[in-house]
Parts: structure tokens; C-alpha cells; sequence
């Protein structure tokens, strides 16, 4: 793993200075990317950005600049919501950004339960009530 922190470190000063022919021929060099992939780098090198921990203080830009490019569901995917007023500049409600929200396994678990109960109903030979 300590190769991996060296490479993300490396990665994170070239994202800082946002140029895009920097973090592409970066990226290249170490056989992250080849030539002429992605076919966006920009866009790229801005989710890159919005996805760095260490970036934070870029994430405001990544978001204006993603949102303004028609990229407004991948921010959001990445970033969260915009910041709430008055949030002394968290992104989301007290308690962090995920607070109230099911992760995507207990969102299937509850999915997966409902479907049961709902064949439950069909598979014991009874017509549900309603009908």
C-alpha cells in the first residue's frame, strides 16, 4: 500500500495545479491512462478533484465547474448536496454528509424484503385482499 499513497500523493499535487495536459501526461507516464483516453480529461481530471479527500478545498470549484458543464448528477454523486446554509461550510445536515441514508446493501436488504413479502402472498395460491 505504500506505493499506492506515494502514486495518490503525486497524483493530488498534479490535480492541484489543474491542468489538464499535466494530469493526463501524468497519468500516462504511469500507465494509468493511454493516449487520447478519456476522451474528456477535463471532465475527468474535475471528478478526480471532487473525489480527493485531500482536494477539499477544491471541491467547490470541482462542483461549479462539473455542474456548469452538464455534470450536475455526477457532483451530486460525488459530492453530495450543495452546501446548507449556515453549515460553516460542511456539506449536509449535523451528524455528516451520510446521516439518515441507507447504504446500497441495506437499501437492497429493504428492496429484497418488500419483493418477499409481495410473493408471499401470490405464492401461498390466496388472491391478495384488495382484489
Amino acid at each position: 500500500m505504500p506505493d499506492y499513497a506515494n502514486f495518490r500523493q503525486r497524483l493530488d499535487a498534479v490535480l492541484r495545479t489543474l491542468d489538464v495536459k499535466k494530469v493526463s501526461d501524468f497519468l500516462i507516464a504511469e500507465k494509468q491512462w493511454q493516449a487520447g483516453a478519456p476522451a474528456d480529461s477535463e471532465f475527468a481530471m474535475w471528478m478526480m478533484i471532487a473525489g480527493s479527500p485531500t482536494l477539499r478545498d477544491l471541491h467547490e470549484q470541482a462542483r461549479r465547474w462539473l455542474v456548469s458543464h452538464g455534470h450536475e448528477a455526477d457532483a451530486e454523486a460525488v459530492l453530495g448536496r450543495g452546501k446548507e446554509s449556515g453549515s460553516g461550510g460542511k456539506q449536509g445536515k449535523k451528524g455528516g454528509q451520510h446521516a439518515g441514508k441507507q447504504s446500497g446493501n441495506q437499501r437492497r436488504s429493504a428492496e429484497s424484503q418488500k419483493k418477499q413479502r409481495g410473493s408471499s402472498a401470490r405464492s401461498n395460491g390466496r388472491r391478495p385482499e384488495h382484489l
